[in-house]
């Protein structure tokens, strides 16, 4: 049973790495077109696309059609690579200039991943990847409930009173677009 179960943390551990390297592609391409404008944004802004993203998932899901040719798959890529940036803002503050070199911005990128992942690591440790019997539009559902519980935490100036903090729910949301990842890159 443990040999059983180290040998699906490793799986985990290789599938996740895959779409870091996906997710990190995508990034620095944008980067090399945009800069870094979504300096200029305040969280909460991130937040809302975010939420846009994840909307747009629920209704392809629901519908079963959609009319635009991005699939559900690069607004995953998108949730993720917003929740970093959003993370690089609640580090950093908004920023009225790209103050950000390409390297800064891109590690930043890179220790916010790692971050994630090892949340990932634990939190899959405790739950023994249960995430891999969910259901996609599960995850759907759960990232769009961690918006909602993160624009609660904005609407109250990031107090809480017994929650974790709009980072915390960032990075969650960041290992549920990756488990979403998991499942449509690796359809077992």
């Amino acid at each position: 049973m443990a040999q059983k179960i180290k040998r699906n943390m490793e799986k985990t551990i290789q599938q996740y790495d895959h779409v870091i390297k996906i997710c990190e592609d995508i990034f620095v391409k944008k980067m090399k077109d945009y800069g870094v404008a979504w300096r200029i944004l305040r969280p909460s802004s991130m937040t809302d696309q975010i939420f846009i993203k994840a909307q747009r998932i629920r209704s392809i899901e629901m519908k079963g059609t959609m009319k635009i040719a991005e699939d559900p798959r690069s607004e995953y890529i998108g949730i993720i690579n917003y929740c970093i940036m959003a993370l690089i803002q609640l580090e950093k503050g908004i920023a009225d200039e790209d103050d950000l070199t390409t390297e800064e911005t891109h590690n930043l990128y890179i220790s916010y991943f790692n971050q994630a992942k090892d949340l990932m690591l634990n939190k899959n440790h405790d739950y023994d990847e249960a995430w891999r019997h969910m259901r996609i539009s599960s995850i759907t559902d759960l990232i769009l409930m961690k918006i909602k519980r993160t624009k609660q935490i904005e609407d109250n100036a990031g107090q809480t009173i017994i929650s974790e903090g709009i980072d915390a729910n960032y990075l969650d949301m960041i290992n549920y677009a990756v488990f979403a990842l998991i499942k449509l890159e690796f359809k077992e």
